[in-house]
């Protein structure tokens, strides 16, 4: 089975303005390391996806990304402090909260109506270390 191991998996995330997504996840914090007219690589440390010149809006508006970060609040503070929507109308960026499974998240939707949840895990409770 040694043959069958995998390397990655990447969501094909769609764009009604192109090159305005793109320069919203450079302004965000990932780099673009390819792009033609159809498609463009990002990534951000050792995460990446496909943002793609393609646009339908059910699909958009139903489409959800999540990017497990070390320090969501951090991350919080950074799209607050660069004015994410001020420099993206239409876009929006949800304060962080704990979340009953055990992650802190927050949510941020692009230019083309994509939900993203940015998160870091929570530490575990005492008693289910036990």
């Amino acid at each position: 089975m040694s043959n069958l191991n995998t390397v990655e998996i990447k969501a094909f995330v769609p764009a009604r303005d192109f090159e305005l997504s793109k320069r919203f996840y450079e302004a965000m914090g990932f780099r673009v390391a390819f792009s033609d007219a159809d498609i463009a690589y990002l990534h951000a440390g050792d995460c990446s996806f496909l943002l793609q010149n393609f646009y339908v809006e059910a699909l958009a508006g139903n489409f959800m990304m999540h990017l497990l970060v070390e320090d969501a609040d951090a991350w919080h503070a950074h799209l607050v402090e660069i004015d994410l929507p001020g420099r993206f109308p239409g876009t929006r960026v949800i304060p962080p909260q704990d979340q009953p499974w055990g992650m802190r998240d927050f949510a941020v939707v692009d230019p083309s109506g994509v939900l993203w949840r940015i998160a870091h895990n929570l530490p575990k409770p005492r008693e289910a270390l036990a």
